[in-house]
């Protein structure tokens, strides 16, 4: 079995992908997150890095989503990896 990783890029994509769903910005985003640009947002989108455990909780209320649903796991050998892998501790 390999150690279970997220794929940032996919992730990223589907940041994006929620967001132009339910008609916002990255201004928008940017903005109920509390950040005074929205670099950060942009540098998910990405997939350059990924957002903190409290930003993807938060995502998740403003999306009304799961935290799983907004990750993407990588896949080996053809195969996603089961999302319980990916239980934070």
């Amino acid at each position: 079995m390999e150690y279970p990783s997220l794929d940032v890029q996919a992730t990223g994509e589907r940041i994006r992908s929620l967001r132009v769903d339910r008609h916002l910005r990255v201004e928008d985003i940017a903005l109920f997150m509390g950040f005074e640009s929205p670099n950060a947002v942009y540098k998910w989108q990405r997939g350059e890095c990924l957002p903190t455990v409290d930003n993807l909780y938060a995502l998740s209320r403003l999306f009304e989503t799961t935290v799983d649903d907004i990750l993407i796991p990588t896949k080996g050998e053809g195969e996603s990896l089961p999302l319980h892998f990916f239980m934070i501790l």
